[in-house]
This record gives C-alpha cells, sequence and structure tokens, in this order.
C-alpha cells in the first residue's frame, strides 16, 4: 500500500488487519497468555498459599518529597495497571462510534439495552439465591463480562464468527464495563472525600476542553490522566475509571490525504537535508497524521493484552482448592448466584433483551447480527473474570472464604459459559448454509461507506451490471503494490457473480508519473480501450514516462495524434480528479484500497483474504434480497 506519509510504500503482509480485526487478534492471542497465568496463580496458591498472599501483599511506595503513594503489589495491578486495560477498551469504543457500524447511533440503542438488562438480570439471580443472607454484599460480583478474555475465546471458539457479532459484543462490554465502574466508585468505595472528587471532575473537564480546541500534545493528556488517577486514588473512588473515561475522549478518523502528503514533503526536506531538527519535525509530521485513538492503541494494546491483564490474573485468581473447600462452594449462595448469574442470567439477558426490543419496534429496531451471533453473545458474556474479582475483592476484603468461594463461582462460570458458547457455534456450524448464513448475519441492511455509489455510466466496470457483489478499487498504476494485487483481482474476475471497478487515487508525492499515467487511461478510455491500457499501465509500472505511454497507445492501436493532444492539454484531468474526490468523501488515502458492495475491505488483498470477504458480501446480499421479514434498517 503506498502511503504519503512515508515517502516510499509501506509493505503489506497478510497478518495487516482492519482496526477491529487488529483488537480481537490480540484479544485472541492473549487469551492464551492470560488462560496461563490463572492457571499459574491457582498453582502457586495451592503450593503455597502464604507466600502467594504474602508477595502480592509486598508494600511499595512512590514518594515525591513529603508526598507519598504507598500501596500492596495487588492494588498497584488492580487499580494502577488496570486502568491501562480501561483505557484501551474506551479507546476501541470511541473508534467503533466513530468509524465503526456504531457512527449511526440508531445501531448503538440495541446493543446498550442488552448491556444494561444483561447485569440487572444477571444481579438479580445473584440476589434472589442469596436472599437473606451475608453473601449479598457480593451482588456487583455477577454483573460485568471481562472484554479481554471474552472476546479472544470468542476467537478461539467461535471460529468464522462476522466482525459484525464481535461489534456488537463490544458494544454490549463497553456498556457493561462503564455502569460497573459507576457501581464501583459509588457501591463498593468507602470513605469518599468530596475535595479530591471535585479536582478529578475539573481535571476531566480540563481533557475536555483540550480536545475541543484540537490541542495534540501527548504530554498533557498524559499529565492530566496521571492528575485524574491520583485525585480519584484520593477520592475513594476506584481510579480504574479515569481509564475509560480517557479512552472514550480519543477520537478516531482515517488520515487524511492532504495531511500524508504534508508529511511527505517533511521527509522529503529531510532526505535532501539529514539532520536531527528535520528528522524529528519529520517524525512529528508522520505521528500527527494518525489520530489520537489509532496512537494510543497502537502503544498500550499490546501492554495491556500481554502483560497487564495477565499480571490481574496471576494476582488475583490464585485460592486454594480441596475436597472440603469445594464441597462448601458447591452449596454456597455466593458461588452458586454468580454461576447463576453469569450462565443462565447473561444469555436470558442480551438475548430476551435484543428479541423484545425488535419485537416492540415491530423490526425497526433489531439486531445488526443474526441470532446465532447474539445468543452466543450473550454466552460469552457470561464470562466475568477481571471487574469480577475487582468487585469480589472489594465486597469481601475483611471475608477471606466468602472471596475464595467468589472466585470459584467466577471461574466456574467462564468454563461453563466457553462451553455453551462451543455448543452455539458448533451447533450454527451444522445448518444448512443459507440458514447458517442468516443466523450469524441476520438481514439487516449494511451500512455504506463508498461516496458515490458506482454508477455504470461514470465508472470503468468490468463484470455484469446484475452480479451481486461489487468490488472497487482505488488504484495508483505506479504504486507496487497495487501491481502485487493484480493477480487477486484476476482471480476474482473468473466469478462470473461479480463486477469490478478502478478508481484513480494518483499519489504523486510519491508516485510522480501516477497522475499522467491515469491521464492516460482515461485519454484510452475516449477510444473505448481503458481496460487495455489499464492491464498494459499495471504490467509495465517502471515504464510510464511520456514516450513509454505514447508506445502503449501505439500497440492498441489508439488515434495517436488525438492520444498525444489529450495528454499535453490534459483534458481528462477532470476525470481523475473526480475519482481522487470521491477517495476523499470515502475517507481512502492509500492504494490499493478495497471496497466490496460498498463496505471497506479491511484487511490484506491476497486471493485467499479477497475470497472469502466476497463470499460474506454474497452470503448478505442475498439475504437482504430474500429478507425472513420486511427489510429494514437497524
Amino acid at each position: 500500500m503506498a502511503d504519503g506519509a512515508t515517502g516510499r510504500t509501506t509493505l503489506w503482509r497478510r497478518d495487516v488487519t482492519a482496526p477491529l480485526r487488529a483488537f480481537v487478534r490480540t484479544e485472541a492471542g492473549s487469551a492464551g497468555v492470560l488462560v496461563t497465568a490463572i492457571v499459574a496463580a491457582l498453582v502457586w496458591a495451592n503450593v503455597d498459599l502464604s507466600s502467594y498472599n504474602q508477595f502480592w501483599s509486598t508494600q511499595l511506595s512512590v514518594r515525591l518529597g513529603r508526598m507519598e503513594l504507598a500501596l500492596d503489589l495487588r492494588t498497584w495491578v488492580n487499580s494502577g495497571l488496570m486502568t491501562l486495560f480501561f483505557l484501551v477498551v474506551g479507546l476501541e469504543a470511541r473508534r467503533e462510534f466513530d468509524l465503526g457500524d456504531l457512527r449511526d447511533r440508531r445501531r448503538f440503542l440495541l446493543p446498550a439495552l442488552a448491556g444494561v438488562f444483561g447485569m440487572i438480570i444477571p444481579v438479580s439471580v445473584y440476589l434472589a439465591v442469596n436472599a437473606g443472607g451475608d453473601g449479598l454484599v457480593g451482588w456487583g460480583v455477577a454483573m460485568s463480562t471481562d472484554t479481554a478474555l471474552a472476546l479472544g475465546l470468542l476467537a478461539l471458539l467461535g471460529r468464522g464468527v462476522p466482525d459484525q457479532v464481535r461489534v456488537f459484543l463490544l458494544t454490549v462490554f463497553v456498556v457493561d464495563d462503564l455502569i460497573a465502574l459507576v457501581i464501583i466508585a459509588v457501591a463498593y468505595s468507602e470513605d469518599i472525600s468530596l475535595t479530591p472528587l471535585l479536582l478529578a471532575i475539573a481535571v476531566f473537564a480540563a481533557v475536555l476542553a483540550l480536545r475541543a480546541l484540537s490541542v495534540r500534545r501527548a504530554s498533557a493528556y498524559a499529565a492530566l490522566g496521571i492528575l485524574l488517577w491520583l485525585c480519584l486514588t484520593e477520592s475513594g473512588v476506584d481510579p480504574v475509571v479515569a481509564g475509560l473515561a480517557m479512552g472514550l475522549t480519543a477520537t478516531a478518523y482515517t488520515p487524511a490525504r492532504n495531511a500524508l502528503e504534508a508529511a511527505s514533503g517533511l521527509f522529503k526536506l529531510f532526505r535532501e537535508q539529514p539532520t536531527a531538527e528535520l528528522a524529528r519535525t519529520a517524525s512529528l509530521g508522520l505521528t500527527l497524521t494518525l489520530s489520537p485513538n489509532d496512537r494510543l492503541q497502537r502503544l498500550w494494546h499490546p501492554w495491556s493484552s500481554y502483560l497487564i491483564v495477565p499480571l490481574f490474573g496471576l494476582a488475583n485468581a490464585g485460592i486454594a482448592i480441596n475436597g472440603p473447600f469445594l464441597a462448601r462452594a458447591a452449596t454456597s449462595p455466593v458461588t452458586l448466584g454468580i454461576v447463576a448469574g453469569y450462565v443462565l442470567g447473561k444469555p436470558v439477558a442480551v438475548a430476551g433483551t435484543s428479541w423484545l426490543v425488535s419485537a416492540m419496534s415491530g423490526g425497526r429496531v433489531r439486531p445488526a447480527v443474526g441470532w446465532a451471533g447474539v445468543l452466543g453473545s450473550g454466552t460469552i458474556a457470561g464470562i466475568g473474570f477481571t471487574v469480577a474479582l475487582l468487585i469480589a475483592s472489594l465486597a469481601f476484603e475483611d471475608r477471606p472464604d466468602a472471596l475464595a468461594e467468589a472466585k470459584i463461582g467466577v471461574l466456574t462460570a467462564a468454563v461453563l459459559a466457553s462451553t455453551l458458547t462451543w455448543l452455539v457455534y458448533r451447533i450454527t456450524a451444522l445448518l444448512p448454509k443459507p440458514r447458517r448464513a442468516r443466523a450469524l448475519l441476520g438481514d439487516v441492511e449494511q451500512l455504506v461507506d463508498l461516496i458515490p455509489a458506482v454508477d455504470d455510466e461514470r465508472d470503468h466496470v468490468r463484470g455484469a451490471a446484475s452480479a451481486t457483489v461489487t468490488v472497487v478499487e482505488y488504484g495508483d498504476f505506479q504504486c507496487p503494490y497495487c501491481g502485487q494485487a493484480e493477480p487477486a483481482v484476476r482471480e476474482l474476475l473468473a466469478d462470473a457473480d461479480l463486477r469490478y471497478v478502478w478508481r484513480h487515487l494518483p499519489l504523486t508525492d510519491v508516485h510522480p508519473q501516477a497522475q499522467l499515467a491515469a491521464e492516460a487511461a482515461e485519454a484510452a478510455a475516449a477510444q473505448g480501450k481503458f481496460w487495455s491500457m489499464h492491464d498494459l499501465l499495471l504490467a509495465h509500472q517502471e515504464e510510464l514516462r511520456p514516450a513509454d505511454l505514447l508506445r502503449y497507445a501505439d500497440q492498441l492501436g489508439l488515434d495517436s495524434d488525438r492520444f498525444h493532444e489529450d495528454l499535453m492539454r490534459h483534458v481528462h484531468e477532470p476525470r481523475v480528479a473526480q475519482d481522487l474526490e470521491s477517495a476523499d468523501l470515502s475517507g481512502v488515502s492509500g492504494t490499493p484500497t478495497f471496497f466490496i458492495n460498498g463496505r471497506r475491505h479491511y484487511g490484506a488483498y491476497d486471493i485467499t483474504t479477497l475470497t472469502a470477504a466476497v463470499k460474506e458480501a454474497r452470503a448478505r446480499a442475498l439475504l437482504q434480497a430474500h429478507p425472513a421479514r420486511p427489510r429494514r434498517t437497524g
């Protein structure tokens, strides 16, 4: 993919994925690390419980002059490092609001309600089981899903699950996490001090003000984030709230083409005069083309997934398991309430709320995924490790036996929820293909990213107009990665039910011959030979000088004088400019960029990846052409 920000081409590999796919892939890999940490904690605690507790109770203090903050290691992990975990969750939620399906705010309503009732119903189940008992204080343990572990296990247990299921699930999780953190702050925080709390609110207001003023200095936000965390710590409110709040303020957007061109200019200056000052300027220019959300995710997401969450598991999952303990836990209202709340309450709440909202709205508001996706989201939501253990440690701080019973309940629920999720997607996989597609994808109309839509009168189109799948490529004839994508495109065109569209995006700041090559293709189109010229240009990307273009015109039997006149007078520059404008409107800044049935294709452009995307798009198109009910946007 040619990228104007770097002054050179950026290598695309099969593992380059969309932000959401990258997020889920990281969670999938980290799920194994987290499970390993949990097992290690259990082994450690059962070999030597006293050393386990002693280690995590070790005091670690930070002192600045007369000011000192002293916490034990477990609290540093739970309230310190976990703040960064919730920062990442907030960042991904904001990205979906700005760039994903949730930019249509109507699509937020149903998963948000599912998230709310996905907490209310499990808590009600827990309270019913513990009615009149001393375990009532632990009602908050049964309400919150573990985002990292659930997404990771979903990637492992539900292979082939479409991204929209993960978007739906992630929205449920963010609402879940936000409410859980508010409950932690209100119900499980003791001796709240008003002055530091008001100061924390003022600090967050300052963060919002900086965002409104478009201030992009990372050090300013880092300083305010640390100050916000300290104020919440002093107020008695669990400071992990600071992470989610900061993440939700970080805007997400795709790099603008003019910003990339400006960054490319800075790199060229450095190339001409490689000084330290120009190196800093060029580096800053490159960095600023990325959104704050993207930069923070790239920095913190791997640390959160592979270090922070596993550390949390190691610090909190350790309990001594023996026969008498298991016998007591098997009849403990605390354990049974947690298991029932998660394993029964969560799927009933998520699926039931989705069905009820859909029925009450007459189908106007319904899940953007199929009902198997909804049910699988409900079962996997029964994994409540991170926040559940966090609340358990607060609720049963002075009752170690009850805390151990809560932990075994959380771990048991996670195992059962994973098993149910595997069953849901296993049964779905056995359905006939059309029913399986409907069960996973649903038939809600998809949002369109491509602007404007394909016009057979204006666009260059290969394939039948009646095809169910349309692939649009924004390309640059001098971009080597467009050349590498061409064999995959050729294979796709063997599909009789597919049409292919080329739109120009010459990146003139890095490919100086691309603009004239695009105009040459249009000059050939004026004589009925666009695709012949298109194929020649991509086959000879190193030979795009004016003399080469004239030679190609002769080779194709074009009117050479007319072709030459068109190039010299730039007759077709306005036509190329129309494609550039559409690229800007569609958020495209690099090449090759593909759209499949109007949806932007994120990820690799090898034949395997593109074919999978085309198959999913065709399945959606067929479902929308023959919906189970009248099709409406939801």
